[in-house]
């Protein structure tokens, strides 16, 4: 298994906000955790880069145990995908990108072909935004660069924290058009939150919904959908099948 996490707990003010996550990832594979505002599935992804340290519990990814590196050694082997983009507003497009590149030490001829190749797997081209600030693109390109300066340091996993919250519809059909494009090219790993399970449906080979800080189902989704574990599942699955059959209802009587 590339990623292991077991038995991870936190408390704050003596309350296990994630009492005891534990799961499996494959190579390649996609993970969503999913679930209600409070269920602890941020929480948990943190965990796993140690931006939040666990008050028990392990995570380990190839083999290699997190508390036996320091955080931030740590930290680099994983990209990290938040929901804002959170490029640094002063940094180039380019900049922003080899932030990871050049803390591992790479030279400057590697961080700029990277920096380029990754601009062209994102749909944007180089020459026209490498030397842009944050703040000269729409919403939708400053995640696509928060993308690839999350793959710029080649890593095995990709951690993504509600990475479509902010984008419009098509802008966030167009970007997980993307990721799926580019997992199957680069092979890396996923795992995201999301309170959404249509994204979740696209993105993730399996599926584990949250609900008071423990996982309570998991599974991939048409397994969810066929025997839904608990009324927590259920309640997930209702407001998605409310809208397939709000559309469905639509679309029927467009064509009538």
């Amino acid at each position: 298994m590339l990623l292991e996490a077991h038995g991870l707990v936190k408390r704050y003010g003596g309350v296990a906000v994630v009492d005891g996550v534990g799961f499996e990832l494959a190579a390649g594979e996609t993970l969503a955790l999913i679930g209600p505002s409070g269920c602890g599935k941020t929480t948990t992804l943190k965990m796993l880069n140690r931006l939040i340290e666990p008050d028990d519990g392990r995570v380990m990814l190839g083999g290699a145990e997190a508390h036996d590196l320091p955080a931030h050694e740590w930290r680099r082997r994983m990209g990290f995908v938040i929901q804002s983009a959170g490029l640094f507003p002063h940094r180039t497009i380019a900049q922003n990108i080899a932030v990871t590149p050049r803390l591992l030490g790479w030279d400057g001829a590697r961080i700029a072909k990277k920096a380029d190749a990754l601009l062209e797997m994102v749909g944007m081209e180089p020459g026209e935004f490498a030397d842009r600030l944050p703040a000269e693109l729409s919403g939708g390109q400053r995640q696509r660069v928060g993308l690839a300066r999350a793959l710029a340091g080649e890593p095995d996993i990709v951690l993504m924290d509600e990475p479509f919250a902010a984008l419009d519809p098509l802008t966030k059909d167009s970007l997980i058009e993307d990721i799926v494009a580019l997992r199957a090219k680069l092979g890396f790993a996923i795992v995201m939150v999301t309170h959404d399970f249509s994204e979740a449906l696209r993105l993730a080979d399996r599926i584990a919904v949250m609900d008071a800080g423990r996982i309570v189902q998991m599974g991939p989704a048409a397994e969810l959908i066929a025997s839904p574990a608990s009324d927590a599942v259920r309640d997930l699955l209702a407001a998605p099948r409310r809208t397939a059959r709000a559309v469905s209802r639509a679309f029927a009587g467009a064509l009538e």
